[in-house]
């Protein structure tokens, strides 16, 4: 009896040894945590905030296209995640297309008749005039036709580019000829100022009404010519963000780049004049 009393008691504490390890491993397992349960059927997992991808949309006028290019990478540069978009055109074109529901974060004009367009519709905020420009006569490098002055356009044997009227730098155009009381007659009205200064850069024209900032940035491709009466058709260019942004943090933080020093920077190197 004494035999099988002890043989017992050998047995039970070796099996609550046994029998405490294996809690104990159960124990470190459960601290563990566990794989997370598949996402019910159609429920979206979380995106971590750095993944997220912005668009940021800015419609511009054409006369920007290499200011606001630049400005914009430096804006992607400093905010990881976001793509910046541009549509450069004519203002006016670019100004009946938000009136008639183009997705747009920004808009940045070439006059403040444009961005009127886009204000009489409630579709923008308070615009700011961030930059202004002027007009030189565009003329190609040789200046074949030997033009001098804003009185040579005049003359039928000088194939003249314009912008057509209804856009910003065709109005502009049109004040400074009226202000020198001369009809010009061009062979040619282009819808931006881009389209016009490639006429002269393709040697179609002899000469042309541009911005100094599209003659500064043919890189030589073309010569500048001031002439008195531009002071009398200089554009003020509004920005402002629009009601309707896709993405209204982006579009805020991107106004404030173009009215920083930064910006400023940027477009006066362009040839823009500060307001």
């Amino acid at each position: 009896m004494s035999r099988r009393v002890s043989r017992w008691a050998l047995t039970v504490p070796l099996a609550l040894t046994l029998a405490a390890g294996l809690s104990g491993c159960g124990s470190s397992d459960s601290a563990t945590p566990a794989p997370a349960a598949p996402a019910a059927s159609g429920s979206t997992a979380p995106t971590a905030p750095s993944s997220e991808v912005t668009t940021l949309t800015v419609f511009a006028a054409a006369s920007l296209t290499g200011t606001f290019t630049e400005l914009g990478k430096a804006f992607e540069t400093a905010h990881p995640g976001t793509t910046v978009r541009f549509n450069f055109g004519s203002s006016a074109t670019l100004a009946q297309q938000i009136v008639e529901g183009a997705p747009a974060d920004i808009f940045a004009a070439a006059s403040p008749a444009a961005m009127k367009t886009v204000t009489d519709a409630s579709l923008a905020g308070a615009p700011i005039t961030f930059v202004r420009n002027s007009l030189q006569i565009a003329v190609p490098a040789d200046n074949r036709a030997k033009v001098d002055d804003l009185a040579d356009l005049a003359d039928p044997k000088i194939k003249v580019a314009l912008c057509a009227e209804q856009v910003p730098c065709g109005a502009a155009a049109a004040k400074a000829l009226d202000a020198a009381g001369l009809k010009v007659t061009p062979v040619t009205l282009e819808q931006d100022v881009k389209a016009t200064l490639t006429k002269v850069e393709l040697g179609e024209v002899d000469a042309a009404l541009v911005y100094r900032t599209d003659v500064l940035a043919s890189g030589g491709k073309v010569q500048g010519i001031d002439f008195p009466e531009s002071g009398k058709a200089t554009n003020d260019y509004p920005i402002a963000s629009l009601s309707r942004a896709p993405a209204p943090e982006a579009a805020e933080r991107f106004v404030d780049l173009v009215l920083s020093q930064q910006g400023k920077d940027v477009l006066t190197k362009a040839g823009f004049q500060t307001p």
